[in-house]
Formats: C-alpha cells, structure tokens, sequence
C-alpha cells in the first residue's frame, strides 16, 4: 500500500498505522499577535460559553486576530470611558494636588466601574 495518495476529490491522504487513510488537513496560518487581559478574558469565555464561534475562529485561523481586535477595542472603550466618568464626576488635577489620597480612591472606584461595564458589554456577550 502506498504511503500517500492523492484523492479524486484533490485532497491527498497518508496510510495511518491502523492501515487506514487520512486526510491531509492543516490549519490556515496564523498572523502571530500580543493578546493582552481582555483578549485572554475573551478566549476563556468562547471556549467555556461560545464553542461554535471559538471553534469557527480557530478553523478559519482567525483567533488571534480576533482576540487582538477584541483587546484593543477593550482598551480603547477603558481609556474613552475613564475620561467622560472623571469629567463627570469632577476628578480634576487640582483634587490630586489637594487631597492624593481622594483622587486615587475615586480613581480606583472609576476604573473597577469602567472595567465592569467592558466586561460586560464586550468581553461576556
């Protein structure tokens, strides 16, 4: 029997050791990408929650991609939502200057609200 063979269908098979034939598949290559927190986030949620699209993604070699697209889009919604939220709230540079300790405090309470409304609208949806 012949090692590899080339299917009528254009796809070419190579003999297992259990004597059967096996297609030749491989995964389309993928552009490498830094993923950072919310990307990380993102992957552990599709493969616990959204199998299908996960599994779409990494067939179509498109999760890295994906996941650096999902990351920047959090990213960016942070830093957008973090200035309209310091403006709303009066959290100005004179309030560092004056009282460090209340605008670290509001500064932190900012970014967990922030990061939770990223969570929720990007990153668990």
């Amino acid at each position: 029997m012949e090692k590899h063979i080339m299917g009528e269908n254009g796809i070419s098979y190579t003999l297992g050791e259990d004597g059967l034939y096996y297609p030749d598949l491989y995964l389309p290559e993928e552009t490498e990408y830094t993923i950072g927190k919310y990307g990380m986030l993102r992957k552990a949620y599709l493969k616990e929650h959204r199998k299908g699209l996960y599994l779409e993604l990494v067939l179509a070699g498109k999760l890295n991609e994906y996941l650096h697209q999902i990351d920047e889009e959090c990213n960016q919604m942070m830093d957008r939502l973090v200035e309209q939220m310091k403006e709303m709230q009066g959290v100005m540079e004179e309030l560092k200057v004056q009282d460090q300790m209340a605008w670290v405090g509001r500064m932190n309470n900012i970014r967990a609200c922030v990061e939770e409304i990223v969570l929720k609208e990007i990153i668990y949806c």
